[in-house]
């Protein structure tokens, strides 16, 4: 049994399914990374697993107990934090108060004390401005204030949206350095990325989605030497623009047609 068991999830914004009999599985401490193409399905799956949607068919695992028919802030208390894309932060209030409000989750007053001194840990910026109203941060600072809050419910799991958009590179590195130290502090992470660099990076497994299904799955160094995930996500090279627009149409026709393959599933 694995720590969190997506099976054959299906999930649906009316008549359109966004996606399709997704399977993929988490095993504790792990980071997994979802990548593909935007409207491939990647946030729809995070919003799922979270609560914040419901799925049509299909199960939600953690620790062999069904999440997907709780509501969003039970499977907050069972341990799954979720910090979304766009970062949604409580912009007119300060960052100490955004970081109050992500200690809610928090299971204990115990808890609550430990995850704020790992948040002063992974993020000593915040502790100095932690006076200054959210929506006045830089774009990297709003990042780390997103996540901060998400691990002060000190989650077991923890769902990242797209954590380097619109960053610069160095900061976009520092981001990617956080992820590893939170996974090295027994945190597992489900990251969707569309910097599949990045992504494949740090993840030990990756999934790629392509329009709501599981075109491949397997450890992030095997899907980092696919030549079509390169073409596609990598920035392949090739000699013109022209002729790598043609490889990546191929790649995309040979991952919608391809066997799944996938790990525990």
């Amino acid at each position: 049994m694995s720590f969190l068991e997506v099976h054959d999830l299906t999930v649906a914004y009316g008549a359109i399914q966004a996606v399709r009999g997704v399977t993929f599985n988490v095993e504790q401490g792990q980071i997994v990374s979802l990548i593909g193409s935007n409207g491939a399905g990647k946030t729809t799956t995070l919003r799922t697993i979270s609560g914040l949607l419901r799925p049509v068919s299909g199960e939600v695992l953690l620790d062999g107990e069904p999440m997907h028919k709780m509501p969003a802030h039970e499977i907050l208390r069972r341990g799954v934090a979720h910090s979304p894309e766009g970062r949604r932060l409580f912009a007119r209030m300060t960052v100490e108060e955004n970081l109050r409000a992500g200690g809610i989750g928090a299971r204990t007053a115990a808890e609550r004390t430990e995850a704020r001194e790992r948040v002063d840990e992974l993020f000593p910026v915040l502790t100095e401005r932690a006076k200054q109203r959210a929506g006045l941060l830089s774009g990297g600072e709003q990042q780390m204030l997103a996540i901060g809050r998400a691990l002060m419910s000190a989650p077991k799991l923890l769902l990242l949206d797209e954590p380097s958009l619109g960053l610069a590179p160095k900061i976009v590195e520092q981001i990617g350095r956080t992820i590893r130290e939170i996974h090295e502090q027994g945190t597992a992470v489900v990251l969707v990325e569309q910097n599949a660099v990045m992504a494949l990076g740090v993840a030990d497994h990756a999934v790629v989605l392509e329009v709501g299904r599981v075109a491949l799955a397997g450890t992030a160094a095997e899907l980092a030497a696919s030549q079509d995930v390169q073409r596609l996500y990598l920035g392949g090279h090739a000699e013109s623009q022209e002729t790598a627009d043609a490889e990546a149409e191929q790649a995309r026709r040979r991952l919608a047609g391809r066997t799944l393959s996938r790990w525990g599933g």
